[in-house]
């Protein structure tokens, strides 16, 4: 239970501080002249949307294991570390291979002197958050539900409560001007992190019993 909580909390802090989930949300505050208030809350609904659609796949994913491990034992073993470290290994491939990394909440216009309502930003923010659920987690999803419900319910509150919980964290810092992190390197470095934690999970889920 602990190496999946672990695990978990990694992917998490990796994708929720990569700049274009939080930057945008900014942006627009600023433009729209939102106070801090009305910028975290759109933080927040737009942090549950995104975290929604992967919850509902990851559940899936899980449902998958779950089934899988009543059938064949040595999936647990063998076969689901060994799809984290093919996983990984594609990240890092992505890594050396290509620029860059894109969103849907990437490409909203950002429009000074704008007059769409707040709740018409909030929408068009939402859907566009829903419909980029975070790929790197699903398939820690599979491995979880290799324990049953209880480990896809902790991969599900860890992910949900630390991608808000940052998010609002980074929202605030950076409304406030005072925000030091180095986001370029970190965002253009996501596929690297990413790809080493899932590797490296699988290895110990070679070694590792639950």
């Amino acid at each position: 239970m602990w190496q999946i909580f672990i695990g978990s909390l990694f992917l998490s802090l990796i994708h929720a501080s990569i700049p274009n989930h939080w930057i945008p949300l900014i942006a627009i505050g600023k433009t729209e002249k939102w106070t801090l208030r009305e910028t975290l809350s759109a933080t927040l609904i737009t942090g549950l949307s995104h975290t929604l659609s992967t919850i509902i796949i990851g559940i899936i994913v899980g449902l998958i294991g779950i089934k899988l491990t009543a059938r064949y034992s040595y999936i647990m073993s063998y076969v689901a570390p060994a799809i984290l470290i093919t996983i990984g290994t594609i990240y890092l491939i992505l890594q050396f291979t290509s620029y860059g990394h894109h969103h849907a909440s990437d490409e909203i216009p950002i429009r000074d002197g704008s007059r769409k309502s707040r709740i018409a930003i909030l929408t068009s923010l939402s859907i566009a958050m829903f419909l980029t659920p975070c790929v790197e987690i699903e398939a820690y999803y599979f491995q979880a539900g290799l324990i049953g419900w209880r480990g896809i319910f902790i991969v599900s509150a860890v992910y949900t409560i630390t991608t808000v919980f940052l998010m609002l964290i980074f929202v605030y810092t950076g409304f406030k001007g005072t925000q030091k992190f180095k986001s370029h390197t970190l965002e253009h470095n996501e596929k690297l992190l990413t790809g080493s934690v899932l590797i490296l999970l699988g290895l110990l889920a070679f070694f590792v019993k639950f």
